[in-house]
């Protein structure tokens, strides 16, 4: 009964945790542009990253379970201000996206030392206050050498006040390619179900993956650049054929499934996110980006369940789940494309006039 309700606390925890990280942004995004204090919201969120390194000092699982909805409800401040803030569209978000895995893989390896030093987990939290310092001092610096974020980008003399149907048919897009996309739990389930990777592997698969990521956020980064909107079309192409190969019996074929999920990720985190920057007009990208978040986590929250009822039925339920929705999401991303095609030559005819 005690492990039953630690399970379910547990459950809890994470469920409300990534609700609130993901809820939230929708307001973060709205206040952000409404005050134009997109720094202030940046270092405010960074700033509960402090939550973290206090749990070395938690001394019960009700003050745990605080700091980590704190670490959630910061995340969800800081993103749509921040991602405002970055700019060099693909690029900028393919480095933001290798810094962060570089980071997400250092984090865990710095726990493995301290247990190899026979330290125990408050050690490694304890630890953590360094790089949480060096984030805080690192933001100010950029603050104080870029101020106003906005002034990057030109406006023009009538900016554009709403958000445009191209961005809700865009964000139509991002909902179906998220909604079938399988989620590394699923996967990993099956790799262990199916006795095809061994649990001490199966770290090291999800390890390769978020190399995977990092190196492809940068490469994916210069592709849209270069291309534009076009690029995003490898994220349904791509994404069909992962769960013909991550729920297939072979190992070499989960493998390589393994490495494209990685990649899919990477083109998520990074080209998805650039898109919007040029969806939506500067005075209204923070409520943009809140409103991106939070459809890609209720694309989440719905998908992953769904594909996982599907899976106990039969795994050829799950790849026609993923390929339906990746090839519906195919003609609306041309829809997105060629409302932009045209927004563009309406925009170049008003300037010949």
């Amino acid at each position: 009964m005690i492990n039953q309700r630690k399970a379910v606390a547990i459950g809890l925890v994470a469920g409300l945790s990534e609700f609130v990280g993901y809820a939230l942004r929708l307001v973060s995004g709205y206040v952000a542009d409404k005050s134009e204090g997109y720094w202030a919201l940046t270092i405010l969120g960074y700033g509960l990253i402090l939550s973290i390194p206090v749990l070395g000092f938690a001394g019960s699982w009700q003050l745990a379970a605080t700091l980590i909805i704190l670490e959630r409800m910061g995340k969800a401040i800081r993103s749509p201000a921040r991602d405002t803030i970055v700019v060099g569209r693909g690029l900028g978000f393919g480095i933001h996206e290798a810094l962060d895995q570089v980071g997400a893989i250092i984090g865990p390896l710095v726990f493995s030392a301290v247990f190899l030093l026979e330290g125990s987990y408050r050690d490694g939290f304890r630890i953590l206050w360094l790089p949480a310092f060096l984030t805080l001092g690192i933001l100010l610096i950029a603050k104080r050498k870029a101020p106003v974020p906005v002034g990057f980008e030109t406006q023009g003399k009538t900016p554009e006040k709403r958000l445009s149907k191209t961005f809700w048919l865009y964000s139509l897009f991002i909902f179906l390619s998220v909604a079938g996309f399988p989620s590394f739990l699923l996967i990993s389930y099956h790799f262990k179900a199916q006795a095809i990777v061994s649990d001490v592997h199966i770290p090291i698969f999800y390890a390769i993956a978020m190399g995977v990521d990092a190196l492809s956020a940068v490469v994916v980064g210069k592709v849209y650049d270069k291309v534009g909107l076009k690029s995003l079309i490898t994220i349904p192409l791509l994404t069909i054929f992962i769960p013909i190969l991550c729920f297939s019996q072979i190992y070499a074929y989960v493998l390589v499934g393994t490495v494209l999920w990685g990649a899919v990720v990477g083109t998520h985190e990074t080209i998805m996110r650039a898109a919007i920057a040029d969806l939506t007009p500067i005075t209204r990208r923070g409520t943009g980006y809140g409103i991106f978040n939070s459809i890609y986590g209720v694309a989440w929250f719905l998908g992953a369940p769904i594909m996982g009822l599907l899976y106990d039925l039969s795994i050829s339920h799950v790849v026609g789940f993923v390929a339906l929705l990746e090839l519906i999401s195919i003609p609306v991303l041309f829809s997105v494309n060629r409302s932009v095609a045209l927004h563009g030559r309406q925009r170049g005819k008003a300037r010949e006039w």
